[in-house]
């Protein structure tokens, strides 16, 4: 279904698990629906993973802050991070954690 996430469309993956599409290298709440979206489903909290921390995740992470989301940080499943970085996620309130445990978690829900 890749037209649907090219229109812009979240795609259900699993049990309350999203994928969606962003075209700019920046964080997923430009010009996105995702804050709506997450609003909607009434989400308050978010898991991040993906690559080029110094980029896309972290602009995401500051993005979701800056919205009141409270943030996992898969620490892990992240291109490029690095030891400042990760203090400073940490100083914003981001819970840092590895995969393992993220999953454990839910599965635990």
């Amino acid at each position: 279904m890749p037209d649907q996430l090219l229109r812009g469309n979240f795609q259900e993956i699993a049990n309350v698990e999203w994928i969606m599409y962003k075209s700019r290298w920046g964080g997923a709440f430009y010009r996105t629906n995702l804050e709506k979206f997450l609003r909607t489903q009434n989400i308050d909290t978010i898991i991040i993973s993906g690559c080029n921390f110094p980029n896309c995740p972290r602009t995401t992470i500051y993005q979701a802050s800056e919205r009141d989301f409270r943030i996992v940080m898969a620490k892990d499943a992240i291109s490029q991070t690095y030891e400042r970085g990760i203090d400073e996620m940490r100083n914003i309130g981001v819970n840092l954690m590895d995969t393992v445990e993220i999953v454990q978690l839910l599965r635990n829900r």
